[in-house]
């Protein structure tokens, strides 16, 4: 590292569970980032500040007003710009010494390969159940760590990925299609456009994700990996339930 990098960081190496080799270990790391929202954007932002060396942004939408909000990486005037190009703009102006790559594209089946084996991690800030349920089978295929997060309203959730991975305490880790086999019913879940979110919401769920990639990144602390964080925010509550593995799901199970 040189000199600059030694003072934007020291905060960063001061702790001795990261250190100087732990903070070029986050200079080497890369990250993909699914979605510009309101989890991706907190996420992004911590990770660049972080010193996360390259991160990959995946978005084929563009800011809107109605994003402000909760979007925290956009700012007005950007508005019309695609996502991806306006959250490397903030990006670039936070930390102009790690590589933003920006994806503008929905993931599909077709890209999602290319996408999740181009980098070390991976991070779903999506809003869809076909993003959340793609990126579970694709990170599974190629054994990628995925943190995953969802928001609805006043209420966030967040867990780890470490599919066809063992935990610490020697389980099988389990998938997305573990916890969830298969997708709810689309006319049951509304869309944010419809239920609304409480935008800060966003912000606690997303800056959570950033902490467990760091932490992933890093090999410190517990994972999520094998729990699922469950945020109230009306009730300021926190609430974790142990998961496990599922010997018949359809991904990863017996026989798989």
């Amino acid at each position: 590292m040189n000199d600059e990098q030694f003072h934007r960081y020291a905060r960063n190496m001061i702790l001795d569970e990261v250190g100087e080799e732990g903070q070029e270990k986050l200079l080497a790391s890369s990250a993909l980032i699914i979605g510009m929202g309101g989890l991706g954007s907190p996420v992004a932002l911590y990770l660049a500040a972080a010193g996360v060396g390259r991160l990959g942004l995946v978005d084929d939408d563009v800011v809107d007003l109605t994003n402000l909000q909760r979007q925290i990486a956009h700012t007005t005037e950007r508005l019309g710009q695609p996502k991806v190009a306006s959250a490397a703009t903030a990006l670039a102006a936070l930390n102009p010494g790690i590589t933003v790559e920006t994806h503008p594209t929905r993931l599909t089946p077709e890209n999602a390969a290319a996408l999740v084996g181009a980098y070390d991690i991976v991070v779903d800030g999506s809003d869809n159940f076909d993003t959340r349920y793609l990126l579970n089978d694709i990170c599974l295929e190629q054994g990628k760590t995925l943190v995953s997060g969802a928001l609805l309203r006043f209420d966030g959730q967040l867990t780890t990925l470490r599919p066809g991975r063992h935990l610490d305490d020697g389980r099988r880790a389990p998938c997305y299609r573990c916890i969830f086999p298969t997708p709810p019913d689309p006319d049951t879940v509304p869309r944010c456009a419809q239920a609304g979110i409480f935008g800060a919401v966003a912000g606690v769920i997303g800056t959570l994700q950033a902490v467990e990639v760091l932490k992933e990144l890093l090999g410190l602390g517990e994972s999520m990996a094998g729990r699922l964080l469950l945020y109230e925010g009306k009730e300021a509550s926190f609430n974790t339930i142990k998961l496990g593995w599922n010997p018949a799901c359809p991904a990863c199970g017996e026989g798989k």
